[in-house]
């Protein structure tokens, strides 16, 4: 790896960042509009983690994988936030090479932890609601740390292959990045080499990490339906379908565009729409999931309005 920076170094050290606009009021406009939608967002879920951790009732399979989900959603536009904020700031908007493939890494990482953790959490609802009984035993807590540990796994093991793949070919100039961070899509473009082996491997990539666990949501979700309709009581029906259709909601708004960015063909690249999409599966879905989960959640609703009790009886 020391040789392979050094080839990428003796081309190119720095990379620029073209972000959004260069017109000085839209830049401003665009940096109070981020800078609020990600203090909300990391707001947001510390509040869905600290309520989980702080509420007894919450110490369940589906919580537990509830705050991992907005840990890697906090952690996840904290990787690219801050420094799109900054260049909106500062003229200046380079990145160096190795703060690229570091931003890239672990951008990665949590991108293709939250596509494995929506699996998860699907598998955890069908276990639920079509094993009620056994519910307990089959999601254990050592079992729930094993998934999620065998999740980090995964994440690393994908994001390390699609770096080195994409940070260890020559970039020779232009360097100028159309985007707001260092995503793998964008980086491709300025590679003055072949880059129909990327192109490939992206798709096979896309395949098992986006497609397999799309396909195992799916699969879940349908016995879940199956298992639902055969409940004879309308009440119980509607309590089933509510458990799962905040988890239905985020996977949609996830999986669309990420599919459309790591899935087609390098042909197809368009800057101006992927910065969009990247917006939306990077920072929008981000602010939205503890939006959907607490606006459609009582367990975690009661869990605020009881802390919220303590504080003001403590007063």
């Amino acid at each position: 790896m020391q040789s392979l920076g050094k080839e990428n170094h003796s081309s190119v050290s720095e990379f620029i960042l073209l972000g959004f606009s260069s017109e000085s009021q839209v830049r401003m406009v665009l940096f109070t509009f981020f800078l609020t939608l990600y203090f909300i967002t990391i707001l947001g879920n510390g509040l869905i983690i600290t309520l989980i951790y702080l509420d007894t009732h919450l110490h369940t399979p589906m919580y537990f994988f509830l705050s991992i989900l907005s840990l890697v959603d906090m952690s996840y536009v904290t990787t690219t936030v801050p420094q799109m904020l900054a260049n909106l700031v500062y003229p200046r908007r380079t990145i160096s090479w190795g703060a690229c493939a570091a931003q890239m890494f672990i951008f990665l990482i949590l991108g293709i932890a939250e596509c494995v953790l929506y699996a998860i959490m699907a598998y955890d609802r069908y276990m639920a609601i079509c094993f009620p009984l056994h519910y307990t035993l089959l999601m254990s807590r050592p079992i729930c740390i094993k998934m999620v540990t065998v999740c980090w796994l995964i994440s690393i093991a994908g994001a390390l292959v699609y770096t080195v793949f994409t940070m260890r070919l020559p970039y020779c100039g232009p360097h100028k990045i159309n985007h707001f961070f260092c995503e793998v899509p964008a980086v491709l473009k300025l590679a003055c080499a072949d880059t129909s082996l990327n192109d490939r491997l992206d798709f096979i990539l896309g395949f098992i990490l986006l497609l397999i666990p799309l396909s195992f949501i799916l699969v879940s979700y349908v016995r879940i339906f199956v298992s639902i309709l055969s409940i004879r009581s309308p009440q119980g029906r509607l309590k089933s379908f509510s458990t799962c259709a905040s988890h239905i909601t985020v996977v949609t708004m996830f999986y669309g565009p990420a599919m459309t960015m790591y899935m087609r063909p390098g042909s197809w690249y368009d800057p101006e729409r992927d910065k969009k999409l990247a917006l939306f599966y990077n920072v929008v879905s981000a602010f939205l999931n503890p939006i959907i989960y607490s606006l459609r959640n009582k367990d975690v609703k009661r869990a605020f309005l009881k802390v919220l009790g303590q504080r003001g009886t403590a007063q």
